[in-house]
């Protein structure tokens, strides 16, 4: 396939979904709103792919949806808010219903609606520079989903502070660490490396048992 906003590929039993809009904090336009649909679904149907380790190139993680063309594209502003109101986000792994495992390896910044791509990992890993920022009251919206999303992995009062606070309050990778948002921090420069071994550590696992954990423990976070 040919990819205009993302790196898709597959390193032995590890596959690769990485944000490629750099100069655009990696935000979500129309192109990759339809690419990470086709990326996850292309994950999920190759059975040599075992885990999917989620990042983004440059020095920004995500950063939520493209503002700026949201601005200038009516249809796009449409589509977006259709996807949100009736919630047929197709973004996240857990969005597309991959049973595989996912390891989010947060390089940088992650606002706004890229923290649906932490809240819906299995596990997630972060740079020591990565900061988690939620600046949606900011602009006069709502961080709905994001943060209900959180609060299956994090303490209400610090998503709560996030959401309200807005922008002016940021989570440093070492704080989230301490909450329990990140399992894990690492120097910048060894993210991947560390979230490949890892993601070769849980591929050795039988598949069967890995695709039943994961679900059992999602439909007991899910259930009220």
């Amino acid at each position: 396939m040919d990819w205009a906003t993302l790196e898709v590929r597959r390193e032995g039993p590890v596959g690769w979904i990485i944000f490629d809009r750099p100069d655009a904090g990696n935000a979500i336009d129309a192109a990759m709103f339809d690419e990470l649909e086709r990326a996850w679904s292309a994950m999920e149907a190759d059975d040599a792919v075992r885990v999917v380790v989620n990042t983004g190139n440059g020095r920004t993680f995500q950063t939520g949806l493209d503002v700026v063309q949201l601005a200038r594209d009516k249809e796009a502003l449409r589509e977006s808010s259709r996807r949100t109101r009736d919630f047929t986000l197709r973004m996240t792994g857990w969005h597309c219903g991959v049973t595989k495992p996912v390891i989010a390896a947060v390089n940088g910044t992650c606002a706004g609606g890229g923290l649906h791509f932490v809240a819906d990992a299995d596990l997630v890993i972060a740079g020591e520079r990565a900061t988690f920022l939620d600046p949606h009251v900011r602009v006069g919206q709502v961080s709905a989903f994001e943060t209900t999303g959180l609060l299956k992995k994090a303490p209400a009062e610090s998503v709560l502070r996030m959401a309200l606070v807005g922008g002016e309050e940021r989570l440093s990778a070492h704080r989230a660490h301490q909450l329990g948002i990140v399992g894990e921090v690492v120097p910048d420069a060894e993210l991947r490396d560390r979230a490949e071994a890892m993601a070769e550590a849980i591929a050795a696992e039988s598949a069967d048992a890995l695709a039943m954990v994961k679900a059992a423990a999602w439909e007991r976070l899910e259930r009220p």
